[in-house]
């Protein structure tokens, strides 16, 4: 262990890391980044598979992004947002609008994703309470949800990982079945089913809609439940019966959006448009914080009032609207629109899918794989034909984590479940590197 090493150790307190682990595992220390690779004190490069917590979409110390961080901090470094703006908020809102689906006109800027989350479900719940529908006061999501980890965002999660220790202090949410596309319980397949599995919301939303603001959905892939990939029928029902009863419906666009799955954003595969839209992570391509929360012109109108009413809506961040991350945001933007970068992405997504299909569809411990554009995932399994999970305690994506890792290639997994989801500059060799390593490390650890 290094002297760097030692210091992590004795001042810093890690994310989703039991401490304990890194007596024998110490971290990483990264001392620079340079397109789909990070290098380390030592030299030694890591290809980033997973793009630093799927936030970095044009490679790491990007060119074009550097100027752009360069040229904002000699005019603004930041500015209060309360009766203040600038023009890289300005353009950004105006092109986000532009880009995100038909109606969500107005936009709210906070400094996570979480907080975006938490935006939503205060901004439902405040106009349900000033449009006259008072009754109106829980949410709804279904199962294996993730939507952040404050203490609203976890209310209208469903993964105890994170959770369970918080509920006797989290709000009390109605939470729905979910779709299970691998282990489905009607026998149907994702590519052709028609969403039997929305019975249970429907059921939900039928008989608790007078209580509900929201339903929040992660959309087509619900992430940190291990990529779990269902169709966009799903959505649409569920958008017709929102409608139908005065439910908001809240997009959770946060990890999918951007490209990650294809298209600039994952409901345009279903062809709606939700409520409410939430988005982070790759809007500053894994520069700087920043979210935004999108809402209609209906939503807007109920807080548009005089100040005695008392309808403002009281939600701030210190660094809402920082136009170094706004300036970063609109370059990103540039970048996707002149480099043609959805439709490279299909080839690349293709040679992905081609090279993983390949080594899964031999390998005895690979139940699935799975992917939609540039996420693919590989869920591992005791036993191929039945399905049966592995134990979770076993840790064994963790352990083929730390066998890559030593290869060259970082694929923090998701419990049972590895995944790929590399910046957009990977390049073919790039792409034959991560899923030959991956494979390498499953067989190391099983013994094969």
């Amino acid at each position: 262990m290094n002297h760097l090493q030692k210091k992590d150790l004795q001042y810093i307190w890690h994310p989703c890391s039991q401490m304990k682990d890194y007596e024998d595992f110490p971290p990483i220390i990264i001392e620079r980044g340079e397109g789909a690779y990070l290098y380390d004190i030592n030299g030694k490069a890591y290809l980033d598979a997973v793009s630093s917590w799927w936030v970095n979409l044009f490679g790491h110390s990007n060119k074009r992004i550097n100027k752009a961080v360069q040229k904002q901090v000699e005019n603004l470094e930041h500015v209060i947002f309360a009766n203040f703006s600038h023009q890289p908020a300005i353009g950004l809102a105006e092109r986000i609008v532009n880009i995100t689906p038909a109606g969500l006109n107005k936009v709210f800027f906070a400094d996570n994703g979480s907080s975006a989350i938490e935006v939503a479900l205060k901004l439902s719940f405040q106009y349900h309470q000033q449009t006259g529908k008072t009754q109106k006061t829980k949410f709804a999501a279904i199962s294996d949800a993730y939507h952040g980890e404050t203490l609203g965002a976890l209310s209208v999660g469903d993964l105890d990982l994170y959770s369970k220790i918080f509920k006797p202090i989290m709000l009390n949410t109605y939470k729905a079945a979910g779709p299970d596309c691998y282990r489905c319980p009607y026998g149907k397949c994702r590519q052709d089913c028609n969403a039997e599995c929305f019975e249970h919301m429907e059921k939900l939303i039928s008989q608790k809609h007078k209580e509900i603001c929201a339903v929040i959905i992660e959309p087509l892939i619900q992430g940190a439940a291990g990529m779990k990939i269902y169709p966009p029928i799903y959505l649409k029902k569920l958008k017709e019966m929102c409608s139908q009863y005065h439910v908001h419906f809240i997009a959770d666009e946060i990890a999918v959006g951007f490209g990650r799955t294809g298209k600039m954003f994952a409901c345009e595969y279903a062809g709606i448009s939700p409520d409410i839209m939430c988005l982070s992570k790759g809007l500053t391509a894994g520069y700087m914080p920043l979210s935004l929360t999108l809402v209609t012109d209906e939503i807007y109108k109920a807080f548009y009032c005089e100040y005695t009413e008392l309808k403002a809506f009281m939600h701030s961040h210190s660094y809402t609207g920082n136009p170094i991350a706004c300036a970063i945001a609109c370059e990103s933007l540039n970048i996707f629109e002149e480099d043609n970068v959805l439709e490279k992405n299909k080839q690349k997504s293709k040679l992905i899918g081609d090279m993983a299909v390949k080594f899964a569809e031999k390998h005895p411990y690979v139940g699935e794989f799975r992917q939609l554009g540039m996420v693919g995932a590989l869920e591992l399994v005791e036993d191929k034909k039945t399905k049966k999970a592995f134990d979770w305690t076993k840790r064994i994506g963790y352990n083929i984590y730390k066998i890559a890792l030593e290869k060259g290639v970082l694929l923090r997994p998701l419990g049972n479940v590895i995944y790929f989801m590399p910046p957009y500059i990977v390049e073919e060799k790039d792409i034959e590197f991560m899923v030959s390593i991956a494979f390498e490390s499953i067989n190391q650890y099983f013994g094969r």
